[in-house]
């Protein structure tokens, strides 16, 4: 059976999420050919390049003149990023005390402590 190009394609974000796992992993910035070198498959240039441009223009990745191009390095860690989208989340909506609310009551009890303990050392080093 011959898969179409729909098909054969990679769920959204995986390609991303891999890019994101080699500069993770790299002690220093990386340029596009060494990404796609590291993510061991047979993608053009230009898509390598595109992933990491649009990242870039997102603020996710920092990157650095190498030659005529760009190497490119993560702005923050995984979970730097969720929580960078957690707070934008948040910033986008009026009633942020109601979605705090809504929020904290969907934790798990260990969660919930997590958070608890957190915010009391927030408290402590303020």
């Amino acid at each position: 059976m011959v898969e179409d190009g729909r098909d054969a394609r990679r769920p959204h974000g995986e390609l991303v999420a891999d890019v994101l796992a080699v500069l993770w992993a790299a002690d220093e910035p990386l340029t596009p050919q060494q990404i796609n070198g590291a993510l061991g498959r047979d993608l053009a240039r230009t898509t390598v390049t595109t992933i990491l441009t649009r990242l870039h223009e997102k603020g996710t990745l920092v990157r650095t003149r190498s030659g005529r191009g760009f190497a490119y390095a993560a702005a923050d860690d995984a979970a730097g990023l969720a929580a960078g989208r957690m707070r934008r989340e948040l910033e986008r909506e009026p009633q942020r005390d109601l979605v705090l609310k809504r929020f904290v009551s969907s934790l798990s009890g260990d969660d919930e402590e997590a958070l608890r303990r957190l915010l009391l050392e927030s408290e402590d080093g303020a």
